[in-house]
Parts: structure tokens; sequence; C-alpha cells
């Protein structure tokens, strides 16, 4: 086959062995865990971004290794009837949408097999899923944004694989108030003259734009500085001048001084510039104060159906006493206290526990208690005062459980345990780790709490025995 001027003509799979910047005619068969098209050429998994599987493309190779090689679509030959537009004039230069280029539909099967296979092939639990919940809505759904703040002054999301950060005016995924008060903050960088954070030299002064959307319209912003949390802004009252007049529904704006050398985007002071330091959110019936560095799932109306799912599998009759680990602000917690005898809620982070703890009084639910504490000194304080739980809801980070964790929620001996994962590939090796000390996954359903991007949530019932 001939190639275009200055690359070197395409090659079959029989010729020799791949280089960096060769093009190859290749049809894709399925997918990654991240998203990316995979083939197969020369005995190795070639990994391609912006592929649909099932279509031939011409692809670039930039990368190869001993056993695998990465690549990006050039041209596609044959598209796929999944081929989509993406509808956004930064993709793929952007990081954070991996499947906007292909449908929702084909989006949903590629990230239930993505569960099914780590289930399977990592936690070698023999369950399909029994369902996976699509999002009613595909864009503008998240009601958190994390903008770094780059030179220029720019303002938007990383470039995919690096920390160059990409302007990004309006985000398709974000409330239109994300990008009202974006613009705002620029204005007042640029009219100021207040530099933006250069990681690499660990100067300037303002690092990333924190932004949390209410249902009911409202917004607190944080911005995120390198400087003491008391030190005073250039154009300080300017700056909430601009906040207000680009979104009235404002309930507050907050200072976060982050001056450590690190990828953790909030810092552990804060100072409010103006209005209050909170929130108030609904979800499942219940109020939540939702402060900065409070953890709340980025979709609401999924985050709902995943939990009306959690307390599905638990099958609560009144009479449990339920322990929620690594419960947050509580929102687990409350959720199913409504539908148990007792309810307790472990946490780690201190401002977490005083989060939930106020939650619980603002809905005035009296069964539910929290306790700072890792799952390991939790189950020996539980046992100290004889209770066992009947069932043990987690919901940990992305990182998983530890191996400490799964042992002492195992030695508890609960009758159910609710696992609640965003990542499949942990959540499979838990799995793994749970049935080396007898407890099987039972049932499992997928909530796409992130469309139009490579992450799924999953939620997993174990018990023991078969």
């Amino acid at each position: 086959m001939k190639g275009k001027p200055g690359v070197p003509p395409a090659l079959s799979d029989a010729m020799r062995e791949l280089q960096k910047n060769d093009i190859v005619n290749t049809v894709c068969t399925g997918y990654a865990s991240d998203g990316m098209g995979v083939t197969h050429i020369d005995g190795r998994a070639v990994f391609v971004s912006g592929a649909v599987a099932g279509e031939a493309c011409e692809i670039r190779i930039l990368k190869v290794l001993k056993n695998a090689a990465f690549a990006r679509v050039e041209r596609v030959l044959t598209p796929s009837p999944e081929r989509c537009d993406p509808g956004c004039p930064h993709y793929p230069a952007c990081g954070g949408c991996r499947t906007r280029h292909m449908s929702y539909a084909e989006e949903l099967r590629f990230k239930k097999q993505k569960v099914e296979d780590a289930l399977r092939r990592i936690g070698g639990a023999d369950v399909t899923l029994e369902a996976i919940h699509a999002s009613p809505e595909t864009d503008r759904y998240r009601n958190k944004a994390q903008l770094p703040v780059g030179e220029g002054p720019r303002i938007g999301f990383y470039r995919g694989r690096t920390h160059d950060v990409l302007d990004v005016p309006d985000c398709r995924l974000q409330p239109e108030a994300v990008s009202c008060l974006r613009a705002a903050v620029l204005g007042w960088m640029r009219d100021y003259a207040v530099p933006a954070y250069d990681e690499r030299a660990h100067r300037g002064l303002v690092r990333h734009l924190h932004v949390r959307t209410g249902s009911n319209g409202s917004a607190l912003v944080c911005l995120v500085v390198n400087a003491p949390a008391e030190k005073e802004l250039p154009g300080e009252e300017q700056l909430v001048r601009r906040l207000l007049k680009a979104h009235p529904a404002l309930s507050g704006a907050v200072l976060s001084s982050n001056t450590a050398r690190t990828n953790v985007v909030l810092g552990r002071d804060f100072r409010t510039l103006w209005g209050r330091d909170f929130l108030d959110e609904t979800l499942c019936g219940l109020r939540f104060r939702l402060s900065v560095p409070s953890f709340f799932q980025v979709n609401r109306g999924q985050c709902q159906r995943l939990y009306a799912r959690a307390l599905d599998f638990a099958a609560l009759t009144g009479r449990e006493t339920v322990l929620d680990l690594y419960c947050g602000i509580g929102t687990i917690t409350l959720c199913m206290a409504r539908h148990a005898w007792r309810a307790i809620g472990a946490e780690i982070v201190p401002e977490a526990v005083e989060d939930a703890r106020a939650n619980a009084r603002l809905n005035g639910m009296t069964n539910a208690e929290f306790i700072r504490g890792d799952a390991g000194g939790i189950s020996a304080h539980l046992a100290r005062e004889g209770v066992r739980p009947d069932v043990i809801t987690v919901d940990p980070p992305r990182k998983g459980l530890s191996p400490e964790a799964v042992a002492a929620i195992a030695q508890m001996s609960p009758q159910k345990i609710v696992y609640i994962s965003c990542d499949p590939a942990t959540l499979g090796r838990d799995v793994k780790l749970f049935s080396q000390r007898g407890f099987l996954v039972q049932r499992a359903e997928a909530v796409d709490m992130f469309p139009r991007t490579e992450h799924i949530e999953t939620v997993a019932l174990l018990s023991a025995g078969k």
C-alpha cells in the first residue's frame, strides 16, 4: 500500500518488527480497561487510542515495548456503526473524556465487559452483571470540578498523560455555572496580574479552581493557592464581586492554602472569603452539608440509583446492625440507618467524622453513630464492645481495601458484605482476597456514574459459602 508523503507505507501483520511511527492497517477487536482499542500485531497486543471495536483503521505506532505497543488512529478505513462525533472541541487533547468517539450504547457494552473481566480474571468469580444502569444524562452531570491553573493564565484540564494545562472555556461534563465562574477567575487573574502556579519551579499563586454545585443551582467556589490562608489576595474584594456577578446563586467563596510540592489538590487550611463554607444538598430524601473537602459522588442522580442497589443487596429488615467503613460524611450510613436497627459509620478523616455527625443531627437520625478509625482498629473496638455487625458496607477510594482491612472485615463474620467500588481492577483483587477467607460474590451490578469516561461504579454482594 502506498504511504502518505513523509510517512512509511502501511505494514501487514507478517512484515518486519514494529517500530515507532510505523503506519499499520489493522482491525480492533476489543477494548482495554482504559477504553483504548485493542488489536494484535507481530505477536504483540497493540493499544489504540480513538478506536472502536470492529472497525478497520490505519494506525500510527507511538511506542513499542517487549510485549505490547501503543498507537493512535490516523484514519478510519471502515468505521463502526458505533462511531460518533465526539461533540467536544477539546477532544482528544483533553485527558478527561476517553469514550466520546463511541456511542453511549457501545460505551456501556465496554464498561459491562470491563467489570465482568475484572471479576472473573482478577477475582476468579464466576459472576455475570445483573444490570448496568445507564445515566439519563451524559453531559452536564458532574457536581464537582477541579480545574488546574497554568501559566498564561490558563484554566482547564491536563492534556492526556501530562501536566500541561489545556485552556477549556467550557467542559461538556460540567454545569454551565462552572464555566461562568472559571471566566470570572480568569478575568481577575489577568486584570490583577495574579501569577499561576508553576509546579516545576514551585512558584506562582493560583494552583486550582475547585467548584462544587448543588441540585438547587447553588455553587461553592474554592481557590487553591500557594500561600498561607491568612494572606490577602490581590484584589480580593473584586474577585468576590466578579464571582457573584458570574453566578448570583453563589453560596460561598473559600480559600485553600496548599504550599506543598504535591499532586494533592486541596490543602489543610481554609479561609472563607465570602458567604458560607458549605453547600446544602439532598440525597435519597436526606439532607447533607457539603464542605469543600467533603467526599460526595459527582453524579447525584446516579448516586441515588447506586445507593438504592446497595440497599436492595443489603435486604435490611430493621433488626440489623450495619457497619459502614470509609463512610465519609455519612451518606451511605444514614441511608442504611433508615432501614436498620443500628448503623455505625467509620472514617479515618476527623473532619469527615464531624461532618457525618452533623448530618445525622440535621436529619434527626438517632440510631446512627460515627467513630474515627481504620478497619482494623474499628474491628478491635467493636469486638471489645461485643458488637457483631450483620452487614458491612464499604466504599473505599480507587486503591481499594488493604489486605489488613479485608482480614479485619472477614474476622467480624458479617452475614453480608456490600462492596461499592469505583475501580473494577481493585474490586477484582479484593474479591479474590475475600474468597480466600470464605466470602464469595453472590450478585453484582454496575451504575454508570461517569458517562463519556472510562470509569464505572460497581456494587457487589458477598457472603460466606456458596
